[in-house]
């Protein structure tokens, strides 16, 4: 797909009091179960674009907030993209993203009474912050991100799968470690994989890191997962 025109196109949402937007691909057989996707630290680049297009060929209403408002940054400067995480109103973020889950639900893009969170990166533990914040969430996959520190797993009302590798120096597997056994005393049930290599191992885009045979069996085991918990 990389190259082709994107599937789906930018739509704009109420987000406590103001605007936020996003990029929406929807499959083309109408409403389906609806998921918020969540960038990593570059902003809403094409590889998330093409990511949420993905999602809606698999049957679902993908939505992809821009947390970043227009920036993106490019692969070769990582330096760039950790300022930009850091400098990321969180407050702003967390209101953008539960505008985006009321969004779904009332735009009739997506059925039914719940939606999933899956994020990658920076957006891995916003997904289940995200979870813990809103109780229309019930499905949350997290790509190699750990959520703060200040987030209430206990709230979360459904269910975690969470993809990692084995080599990861952001998502470390003390990190990985520490949050299974929060969700565990949490109640919260949750599946973890890891997965040989380092971060970022399902972007396409980063040849240095991407490893097509973990982004294949990480795909599929998300869309079970999806599929079990959204259309149960």
């Amino acid at each position: 797909m990389e190259g082709s025109q994107m599937a789906g196109r930018m739509v704009e949402f109420p987000s406590n009091g103001s605007t936020a937007s996003g990029y929406l691909a929807v499959p083309p057989s109408g409403p389906a179960p609806g998921i918020v996707v969540i960038q990593e630290w570059w902003g809403l680049s094409d590889q998330i674009k093409r990511t949420a297009d993905r999602f809606a060929e698999a049957g679902f209403a993908a939505l992809v907030p821009d947390l970043y408002h227009g920036r993106v940054i490019g692969f070769h400067e990582p330096d760039e993209a950790q300022k930009a995480m850091m400098a990321m109103d969180e407050a702003r973020a967390a209101k953008e993203l539960r505008g985006s889950v009321d969004y779904l639900l009332s735009s009739g893009e997506a059925r039914g009474e719940y939606v999933g969170a899956v994020g990658y990166c920076m957006g891995g533990g916003l997904a289940i912050t995200l979870a813990a914040n809103h109780d229309k969430v019930r499905a949350v996959v997290c790509f190699y991100g750990i959520p703060g520190e200040e987030t209430d797993l206990a709230k979360i009302p459904g269910s975690v799968l969470g993809h990692f590798g084995d080599h990861d120096d952001f998502a470390s597997p003390e990190a990985v470690h520490n949050l299974e056994q929060g969700l565990q005393a949490a109640g919260v049930p949750h599946t973890f994989y890891t997965y040989p290599g380092g971060h970022a191992f399902t972007n396409e885009d980063r040849p240095e890191v991407y490893n097509a045979d973990a982004d294949e069996l990480s795909w599929q085991r998300s869309l079970e997962f999806l599929n079990q918990q959204l259309n149960s």
